[in-house]
């Protein structure tokens, strides 16, 4: 398997490194001249590099004097509302790359692996942070075969071979529907997101309707799914009264969250008494609700923080490229939309 994908795809550092005898970061530094190297350990790199007609990459990270001071952001925008959700990441890499003497060049259009080649085939930039991530996404295959730090703010289905680094949006899930159920709650309904972004078939929506489903399993509760806009099964089912049945239902929202509190609202729903409310979103939006909500923060700075971090790691050679999943642990911090409400934080992820 591997020397089918070598062929298809030329040689790397790894490939190298293997042959060498090496570590993939010892052939980083015999490119780039960073620290000194045996007269041996330089033979074997050298000879493998020959025999394998290795090309180091114009961009690569590992080229002394090659430094851009570009890092770019690859993120597209498939709707305004998926875009102002972004930029709390957007501005996290900014300041961190700031600090680094870095800037950083954002990527919006949707050009797939073609994208991809492009920025990483010459100098355009220094290393790239990949978003909006799907489960089956043909970057990251295109990215197994680029000597250049590639990091993905997200986690494919297959991520052998890649660093990644998210949220952990499946414990995310399951913290709300435990929160909801704790409170008395025997039926579950969640405002999940668009069918614009669910045909985009991004990872974390899959992620995090795993952990719901998981939890509401475990606690023999039913779920009933809605898409944003706030409209249609939504909004019947809160015409109709949430607790028509008997039994009582607590909400979960995942995006449209403005609108959803105003159609509660509407509806004449006490939020936090007659009805509890739960939402995965950014602290700061859970605050700036007219009644602040209870909710598993999906961490952006955190997440970008991180990523950044590893990124010029990868870039100093102080960190080897290679297979590296992160997840951001979830916890909950209660507000004023639930009936338990004491503020501050609830537990952490299971």
């Amino acid at each position: 398997m591997a020397s089918s994908r070598t062929a298809r795809r030329g040689p790397t550092s790894k490939d190298v490194a293997r042959r060498a005898g090496v570590s993939q970061s010892t052939v980083s530094y015999v490119m780039s001249g960073k620290r000194s190297i045996s007269a041996d350990t330089l033979r074997r790199v050298e000879d493998a590099m020959a025999a394998l007609d290795y090309q180091p990459h114009v961009g690569a990270r590992s080229l002394a004097g090659s430094r851009t001071g570009t890092i770019a952001v690859v993120m597209p925008f498939v709707s305004a509302v998926g875009a102002q959700s972004l930029m709390a990441f957007v501005e996290e890499f900014v300041v961190a790359a700031r600090q680094h003497g870095s800037d950083v060049l954002l990527v919006t259009a949707e050009e797939g692996v073609e994208g991809l080649r492009r920025l990483t085939g010459g100098s355009v930039c220094d290393a790239a942070l990949v978003m909006q991530v799907a489960s089956h996404d043909e970057r990251a295959e295109a990215a197994r075969g680029l000597d250049f730090p590639v990091m993905f703010i997200g986690v494919p289905e297959d991520p052998a071979g890649l660093d990644c680094i998210d949220f952990d949006f499946a414990a995310g899930g399951r913290l709300l529907v435990d929160e909801l159920v704790a409170l008395g709650n025997r039926r579950i309904s969640v405002l999940g997101w668009s069918a614009e972004l669910v045909a985009q078939g991004y990872n974390y929506i899959d992620r995090f309707s795993r952990g719901v489903h998981e939890a509401a399993a475990a606690h023999r509760v039913p779920v009933d799914w809605h898409r944003a806009p706030v409209e249609g099964g939504f909004l019947e089912t809160l015409e109709q009264g949430l607790h028509r049945d008997g039994e009582r239902t607590g909400v979960v929202l995942t995006s449209a969250v403005p609108a959803a509190m105003r159609a509660l609202a509407a509806q004449g729903m006490h939020t936090g008494g007659d009805v509890d409310v739960v939402a995965l979103c950014t602290e700061a939006e859970a605050e700036e609700q007219a009644v602040p909500l209870t909710a598993v923060s999906t961490q952006p700075r955190d997440v970008s923080r991180r990523a950044t971090e590893r990124i010029f790691a990868l870039l100093d050679g102080s960190a080897t490229p290679g297979e590296r999943l992160e997840l951001v642990d979830a916890g909950l911090v209660r507000r004023r939309s639930t009936r338990r409400s004491a503020p501050g934080p609830a537990s952490d992820a299971r």
